[in-house]
């Protein structure tokens, strides 16, 4: 009778310590979808200026990190709780899926085949395919300039194929591992132009050390829908962001973050979109 008492007893206990253990996980990574949770996972991009970057102290900056944070104080998180983690292009699918971030703000475009994966909140910026040029170079008036003129771009990147098939055939192509090294080729003229999302570009330009150095032509050659990734099915928390982004647009806070990391490259950005409004 005796054994059978501890072990009633013992049993007790571990279900307490399971119920407390399946409580506490909602303290881990993003918590729940009503920001019950302690912390957030939120994906971003570290090496993009402008947009989501780690400064060399630990911080993060950007108007993707500036979206974000606002999004997550919507939730219900503190800025101090809130762990940014980097994901990569080619990862940005799967960092969803495995649960690894609550969702990503990463200028991820929204697209048909990412839709098949993933949900997305949002758009909350209308960027477009541009080219940055030397600020004294008037040479490029448009897309078809391009022909026999270097143009830079990253190894792999779609923007380039982009011109190189359906814009200036006869353009050198010219495919370097970063931006960064396109940047540096472009102001000692080993390149004539850099090509990838304005946003992206007018990001770099930004930067102290570039800035009055280069120009955006404004050609908008492709219309990229940045979205806020989700899990797909979480329709409670793509309402929320939803809900936060059109908050952060009507309190101006959408636009003090575009002037705060774009305005140095005298950016000509398209008026925060509408939720739900895909520009095709």
């Amino acid at each position: 009778m005796q054994l059978r008492k501890v072990t009633a007893a013992s049993a007790a206990v571990l279900a307490l310590a399971l119920t407390a253990t399946a409580c506490g996980s909602s303290d881990d990574e993003g918590g729940d979808s009503a920001g019950g949770g302690k912390k957030i996972t939120i994906g971003i991009k570290i090496d993009q200026p402008g947009i989501g970057l780690k400064t060399p102290d630990g911080k993060f900056t950007g108007f993707d990190v500036d979206v974000a944070t606002y999004i997550a104080k919507e939730l219900g998180y503190d800025a101090k709780n809130i762990t940014f983690k980097e994901t990569k292009s080619a990862d940005r699918e799967t960092a969803i899926e495995r649960g690894d971030v609550k969702f990503i703000a990463a200028s991820y475009s929204i697209n048909d085949e990412r839709l098949q994966k993933v949900d997305f909140a949002g758009p909350y910026l209308l960027a477009h395919q541009d080219i940055l040029v030397r600020a004294d170079d008037d040479s490029i008036k448009s897309p078809a300039d391009l022909n026999s003129k270097k143009l830079c771009s990253v190894t792999g990147s779609t923007s380039a194929q982009n011109v190189k098939e359906k814009l200036a055939p006869k353009a050198q192509l010219q495919e370097y591992g970063g931006y960064s090294e396109c940047l540096t080729g472009l102001e000692n003229k080993v390149v004539d132009a850099l090509t990838t999302d304005d946003s992206i570009l007018a990001g770099f330009a930004s930067q102290k050390d570039f800035q009055g150095k280069f120009k955006l032509a404004g050609f908008k050659m492709s219309n990229e829908n940045y979205g806020i990734g989700l899990k797909k099915g979480d329709a409670d928390l793509k309402k929320k962001i939803d809900d936060a982004l059109t908050k952060m647009v009507s309190d101006g806070s959408w636009d003090k973050a575009v002037k705060a990391n774009f305005g140095p490259a005298n950016y000509k950005n398209e008026q925060a979109p509408k939720i739900g409004n895909i520009v095709k």
